[in-house]
């Protein structure tokens, strides 16, 4: 009997992991053979999370929980000395620990030290006999930005979980989404190698029953997000209600994702941050809540762009085609030229114009319909659809992070339920012309949208992994997309978005014509009936040769081209020059203290 077999033979009897024996009759009726099923004794190490440039963002490392004695009172002078800290820290981090704030002197606390304070304590020991000190592996984050990208695992997000089930928005949450530390877990986690012998009586190895399971070390995940960006990102929104979402055009690859309020990410695992968590559960910001996936939204003057695209595919419009500014129609919220263009029309936003637009799309009656005018509404609205679909609308772009919302656009069977009759009108769904009414998009697809005309009318579908170990990313985002749009009608876009950026624009006072970049952009104001409008802007950069496109929406900012073009187009800069302009320093700084005082 080789040496193998021997050692197979041992781990059949001996391995506690084995599933139970199965007993199947072997060809030769007189004997039986034995099903095994044998986990090998090596654990993969979970892999890590890196940004684009290999920065680690999430690894497996020790870990060092100090308990704290449970009998009062406790000199948290004293402590705080031990560990290197003063009082009101001290107090402060027990304080955090603690799942609410009327916990009971002497609830048990463990609180997370460093390798320096773990070696203080465990100097110190003998003068605290009542303090215990442990050691194991957690998932340690090395960054303060990026949670809803980087998630937890749920294995160690259990104290959470159990902490939201007293809330009652834990379960709008759907909370165990876990960034790509859930979607990608087994891939993290690796895979054990498992035998599958045959053991005849004798205890001897006859083959195998299944084919065996290879070991497989936990797979790193690199990210296409630059935490840098990340970083500054998060600056610029800080306690705001919104998201903003920035991706290279030409891969699909999400450089910045942000959705505020913003969070650091190590607060749902942590053992030390209960009381931490119990705020931000009760936050009416919501802060849990990951709004550029799970949140849809009505997207506002941004999506004049699309209806833009179809009306000229559709031949509803041309590039010169030109509608009065009239006000009997739908409001024009500020005063500017007739536009007697399309890009006129993109460059003051014009309301009226965009009505005009779908109008004609809508109200369109051929001459086999031209008895029926019922029919080609319903035709009309259903065939704007089918092309406003392509955009990868009204369905989820399969990014790689749970519950991605699909979002939403109306049917004609819709609307016939909605207005109680198969008679309505194109002046009873208008709103959809300017972006409002039932139509809503996520944030992942309003970014997408920005990056579908940045490349003439094609995408890769948003990612957040370039790279798993050492391959590329899930085969689906190297799949290129098209829309139902020829590629003419999108660059007829184009000096509409550039000409917002610039003098006499709705965001001129945005534009980076000084650092030479222009910008391609188109600003949204969401009317709100519940409070304040929210604020939109989309664009992309530069606009001849995109890098980077943006989308930006703040809940209750008002106006998107004083609210949110500033923090896009500052993004842009960061991504493509490396820092911001002197001439925009002060601009900067007002909305970073906005972002931090939540305004």
């Amino acid at each position: 009997m080789s040496l193998l077999t021997v050692f197979l033979v041992l781990a059949a009897y001996l391995s506690p992991q084995q599933q139970p024996d199965a007993l199947i009759q072997a060809p030769d009726t007189s004997i039986l053979y034995t099903k095994r099923r044998i986990v090998l004794p090596e654990v993969p190490q979970r892999g890590r999370v890196l940004d684009r440039h290999d920065s680690v963002l999430v690894a497996t490392r020790p870990q060092y929980l100090l308990k704290l004695p449970r009998r009062p009172p406790l000199d948290t002078l004293a402590l705080g000395q031990l560990l290197g800290r003063g009082p009101t820290a001290m107090r402060k981090r027990i304080a955090d620990a603690l799942p609410y704030e009327e916990a009971p002197a002497g609830y048990p606390v463990q609180l997370r030290l460093t390798a320096v304070e773990a070696a203080r304590v465990r100097r110190k020991s003998r003068e605290w006999p009542t303090l215990t000190l442990t050691e194991g592996r957690q998932r340690t984050y090395t960054t303060s930005v990026g949670a809803h990208v980087l998630g937890y695992m749920g294995t160690e997000a259990e104290a959470f979980y159990n902490q939201a089930k007293r809330y009652r928005r834990g379960r709008f949450y759907q909370l165990r989404n876990g960034g790509v530390e859930g979607y990608y877990n087994s891939i993290l986690n690796g895979r054990r190698g498992i035998l599958h012998p045959l053991v005849d009586e004798q205890g001897q190895t006859q083959g195998s029953w299944a084919p065996d399971t290879a070991f497989q070390q936990g797979q790193d995940l690199h990210l296409t997000l630059d935490v840098k960006l990340q970083a500054y990102a998060e600056q610029l929104l800080g306690r705001r209600k919104g998201y903003l979402v920035a991706l290279n055009p030409r891969t699909g690859e999400i450089l910045a994702y942000v959705s505020a309020p913003t969070y650091k990410p190590a607060t749902i695992t942590a053992p030390d941050l209960a009381g931490v968590r119990t705020k931000l559960l009760q936050q009416e910001g919501m802060p849990l809540l990951n709004r550029p996936a799970m949140r849809a939204n009505p997207p506002g003057s941004v999506f004049k762009l699309v209806n833009a695209a179809v009306a000229l595919q559709l031949g509803s419009i041309s590039p010169t085609t030109g509608f009065r500014c009239d006000q009997k129609l739908v409001s024009c919220v500020h005063r500017h030229p007739a536009p007697s263009n399309l890009t006129a029309g993109l460059k003051y936003s014009c309301n009226p114009y965009f009505y005009q637009v779908m109008g004609k799309l809508i109200n369109y009656v051929p001459d086999s319909l031209v008895q029926d005018t019922v029919a080609a509404r319903h035709a009309n609205l259903a065939q704007w659809r089918r092309y406003v679909r392509s955009f990868g609308l009204d369905s989820v772009l399969g990014v790689d992070i749970p519950r991605e919302a699909p979002g939403f656009l109306p049917t004609p069977a819709y609307y016939d339920k909605a207005r109680s009759t198969t008679r309505w009108r194109y002046r009873s769904i208008y709103s959809l012309s300017i972006g409002q009414g039932e139509i809503n998009l996520t944030g992942l697809q309003m970014a997408n949208m920005a990056a579908i005309i940045a490349n003439r009318g094609w995408y890769y579908p948003p990612h957040l992994v370039r790279g798993i170990g050492e391959n590329g990313p899930l085969a689906r985002f190297t799949e290129k997309h098209h829309t139902l749009i020829d590629s003419v009608h999108f660059a007829a876009l184009v000096p509409g978005m550039v000409a917002v950026m610039q003098r006499g624009g709705t965001a001129d006072a945005s534009s980076l014509a000084d650092v030479g970049i222009t910008v391609a952009g188109k600003t949204g104001t969401v009317q709100n009936d519940e409070g304040d409008d929210h604020a939109a802007f989309v664009g992309f950069a530069p606009a001849s040769d995109p890098k980077i496109a943006v989308a930006v929406y703040i809940e209750n900012a008002g106006f998107g081209a004083t609210a949110a073009a500033p923090c896009a187009v500052m993004v842009m800069e960061k991504y493509l020059r490396g820092s911001i302009a002197p001439k925009r320093k002060r601009w900067e700084a007002r909305i970073q203290r906005r972002a931090q005082n939540g305004y």
